[in-house]
């Protein structure tokens, strides 16, 4: 009866506006369709005037309604080093097209209201102007060519791998981010600091997940974590790996976003300056972050702010399950990670030490593979056997 409805008041809606049309044709006619037209021309540009203010007035309120809610304004400023660069470089942008934007839209509808058709005046024939022309071209390029400069120097910074030369756990930590159909594998090397070598071979869901080569001893300290977990104010590289389909590394907090591409293992480094604990304290001044943080759970007291985590999520569509990409980001200070790195044992030791695919268990090793194949065996190589022992 409700769709019955509607559909008969859009029909006599159309009904109305075609008898208006039919009216105001009659009309026209009586008074004479030049003066009609000039009526018309004058309606017209007015209502462009008001709208022209209407619109500008809107835009100007819209921004100021949801500044809090884009990135590089309060309070979500950059939590990494590089993002303030990329927050500047989108700020300039928006700035200089802002401004154009204005300008073009308020001349364009004073310019409908000024040359309006009136009666006896007529229309002046420019063809052509040299000087107007090479304002038009070169005052864009130079804008044009300041933004594409500074955003490629950005890129460049934001964009560059880790020095050469630079130590594993201490200029840098690198982790390791695997994306599958619907969830995340972080795998952290142990304490040498060093990810081991993987295959895609050795996959076994429920048992080898990212593939590790237990023959690699880099790999024996290892360890998958659920969060991730990163100190402040150290450089992070990310490696990044997809195994089934196009996945998406992205922590918009610290304004990182890279594809997960099956086969080809991508990167991004970033350095986290802000804690998490820092920036709850940074929403807590902002009215909008001191409401409750469930307002469905009377049992829940804490407000929204006290509830705030970072997080990393898959920013591309990947199959039905892509709301579940979810992890949560923890960014503490040195101190702190230490600790809970140190008291994170390795899947090796856990899972595989010690079983029939341990390769190094007793009975998987020959007698060939523990005799010395000189008897100046040198230090390094007698450390590695009583390591393996």
């Amino acid at each position: 009866m409700g769709g019955l409805l509607i559909t008969l008041s859009i029909i006599l809606v159309a009904i109305i506006l075609v008898q208006i049309g039919r009216i105001n044709e009659l009309a026209s006619r009586i008074r004479g369709e030049e003066e009609t037209q000039l009526r018309r021309n004058d309606w017209n540009a007015r209502f462009g005037l008001i709208f022209c203010v209407g619109f500008l007035v809107f835009v100007v309120a819209s921004f100021y309604s949801y500044k809090t809610r884009m990135f590089g304004f309060a309070p979500h400023y950059s939590a990494s080093e590089h993002g303030s660069w990329l927050d500047n470089m989108f700020n300039v942008t928006m700035i200089i097209t802002g401004i154009v934007f204005f300008i073009t839209h308020v001349l364009l509808f004073w310019y409908g209201h000024k040359y309006r058709g009136r009666q006896g005046q007529k229309a002046k024939y420019l063809p052509h102007d040299n000087k107007l022309e090479i304002i038009w071209m070169v005052v864009p390029s130079i804008v044009m060519a300041f933004l594409v400069i500074s955003g490629l120097n950005a890129w460049n910074k934001a964009m560059a791998d880790i020095p050469e030369g630079s130590v594993p756990g201490e200029d840098y930590i690198e982790i390791e981010a695997t994306g599958f159909q619907f969830a995340w594998l972080l795998r952290y090397p142990g304490k040498d600091y060093m990810l081991g070598e993987r295959d895609f071979r050795q996959i076994k869901p429920g048992y080898n997940e990212v593939g590790q080569v237990w023959t690699d001893k880099k790999n024996h300290d290892d360890f998958i974590s659920d969060t991730l977990m990163l100190p402040k104010g150290k450089t992070i590289r990310i490696r990044i790996i997809g195994r089934d389909v196009l996945h998406n590394f992205y922590l918009p907090h610290f304004r990182v976003k890279m594809d997960a591409v099956p086969g080809m293992p991508t990167y991004f480094v970033f350095t986290p300056t802000t804690t998490t604990e820092e920036y709850r304290e940074r929403l807590s001044t902002y009215p909008e972050w001191q409401v409750p943080a469930d307002p469905e759970d009377p049992d829940n007291k804490n407000e929204r702010w006290e509830e705030f985590e970072y997080e990393l999520a898959c920013a591309e569509l990947c199959g039905n399950g892509h709301f579940s990409m979810r992890k949560i980001v923890k960014v503490v200070s040195q101190e702190e990670f230490d600790q809970w790195f140190n008291w994170k044992r390795s899947f090796y030791d856990d899972s595989i030490k010690g079983t029939d695919v341990d390769p190094y268990k007793e009975e998987n090793i020959s007698e060939e593979d523990t005799t010395p194949e000189t008897e100046t065996e040198t230090e390094e190589e007698t450390e590695g056997s009583l390591t393996l022992n």
